[in-house]
């Protein structure tokens, strides 16, 4: 068979397609053993600076000569600058407290992000925490940033849920863990007074940071999604597709403080998409009440008897300033006037 003939059928370009995926494995496995002999090279490293200072009671000062040698004996390799062995000393005195060798998660992750961990936080545990999330989650160090910003240790898990009545066990976890209580939509831009079609709008022009927020494994199926029950017609807020979960999200978003009613609603929208759109193999769908506030006891009652996997977290959006503090901002007007006496 002639090349040009060969290259188009469907048999090749599968195999082109198998050997891509092969090269682009071989690729992230390269880049993760790189980065983790790098991380252990870092811990002997560190390990044998402590054991030196300690040994020969030298002061900080060795960081500064240690640093100038390593540099002229190895002057295509960064990372022996004084300020970067001085932080991977820090780092290693942090982790060695719970482990004589480097961490399992702590490993999985680039140095940079190491750094900024052990900038931010100051518990072990809740840093292997931000350790697995970011190699489970794939974040860059800006995104990991926002995370640690938005307290997604302290959030994870903490929504008002029914799913260990009404989800078999193993989904029950995984969907106790997928939400969280409080998510934080500060990247709307919008003040605490902001009603549901405000930043449902919102929420679409930031569909990327809003699924950031999120978490990992939503997928966007569509927004004031339409749903025919005898002849009527509904419409849900937002609609997601969970990738590990296996499951339709259906979410309700409340500008005001969670009412009762709020769960049965949501109740039938959920036992609609599960006869409508829900196929053999995937699991419930699950709903999310999405409100400014909500009372836990309220909260707990409304889904004590629901039938359907329900879930309600709370959101916070840009504080609107106090009146006091409003009074004293110039108004458009007056800056414009103050630049035209300025040019």
């Amino acid at each position: 068979m002639p090349r040009s003939q060969a290259i188009k059928t469907n048999q090749y370009n599968k195999w082109l397609e198998a050997i891509k995926r092969k090269i682009k494995s071989a690729q992230l496995k390269a880049a993760v053993s790189v980065n983790t002999q790098l991380i252990e090279l870092y811990w002997d490293l560190a390990k044998d600076i402590v054991s030196k200072q300690q040994e020969a009671n030298w002061g900080d000062g060795v960081l500064e000569q240690l640093s100038t040698d390593l540099k002229l004996s190895f002057p295509d390799i960064n990372g022996f600058s004084r300020r970067n062995l001085y932080a991977i000393r820090q780092w290693h005195l942090f982790y060695n407290t719970v482990s004589e060798f480097v961490p399992q998660p702590v490993a999985q992750i680039p140095w940079g992000h190491n750094r900024l961990i052990i900038s931010k936080i100051k518990n072990t545990k809740e840093a292997l925490f931000y350790c697995k999330a970011t190699a489970e989650n794939g974040w860059s160090r800006e995104q990991l940033e926002i995370s640690i910003k938005n307290k997604y240790y302290q959030t994870k898990g903490k929504a008002t849920t029914n799913f260990q009545n009404t989800l078999p066990l193993l989904q029950s976890e995984l969907a106790v863990e997928t939400l969280k209580n409080p998510y934080n939509f500060d990247f709307l831009g919008l003040e605490d007074d902001a009603l549901e079609r405000e930043i449902e709008n919102a929420m679409m022009q930031h569909i990327t940071q809003f699924l950031l927020e999120l978490g990992k494994g939503f997928a966007f199926v569509g927004r004031q999604y339409s749903i025919i029950v005898s002849d009527n017609e509904y419409f849900i807020d937002l609609l997601f597709y969970h990738l590990h979960l296996r499951s339709y999200i259906v979410v309700e978003l409340k500008s005001g403080k969670f009412k009762p009613e709020y769960a049965g609603k949501l109740n039938f929208y959920l036992s609609a998409i599960d006869s409508q759109l829900k196929n053999k193999q995937d699991n419930p769908s699950i709903g999310l009440i999405l409100c400014k506030h909500k009372n836990k006891v309220d909260a707990e009652y409304s889904l004590r008897d629901i039938q359907k996997p329900i879930g309600i977290s709370e959101y916070k959006l840009t504080q609107a300033l106090p009146k006091e503090f409003k009074s004293q901002l110039p108004t458009v007007k007056q800056l414009e006037i103050q630049l035209s006496k300025e040019k």
